[in-house]
């Protein structure tokens, strides 16, 4: 057997198949590995969870933009709520705790 033959049919293989035993499980145990994998997914998962927050209060501001633009009783209850405007007729009694 030449030995370019051998290397190709014998030496190569096995040496490849000695690196893939060594390599992947300090892959898979090194920083970078599982532990990492195991981080993202988590990291994902919040960022899933946020995603999913952010679009309900989207939608919650939506139909309140939608109730403001057609209720004027909408209108003066946030004036009322979010600004502190009052009626001129009103008194407003101011209480300290």
């Amino acid at each position: 057997m030449p030995p370019k033959q051998l290397l190709a049919e014998r030496v190569l293989p096995i040496s490849i198949l000695v690196l893939a035993t060594v390599a992947v499980p300090y892959m898979m145990f090194s920083p970078l590995g599982l532990h990492r994998l195991r981080s993202l997914e988590a990291e994902r998962q919040q960022a899933g969870e946020e995603i999913s927050r952010l679009a309900q209060e989207i939608r919650e501001l939506r139909a309140e933009v939608r109730q403001i633009k057609q209720d004027p009783a909408a209108v003066e209850r946030a004036a009322r709520d979010e600004l502190g405007l009052v009626h001129q007729t009103e008194v407003v009694f101011q209480f300290k705790e």
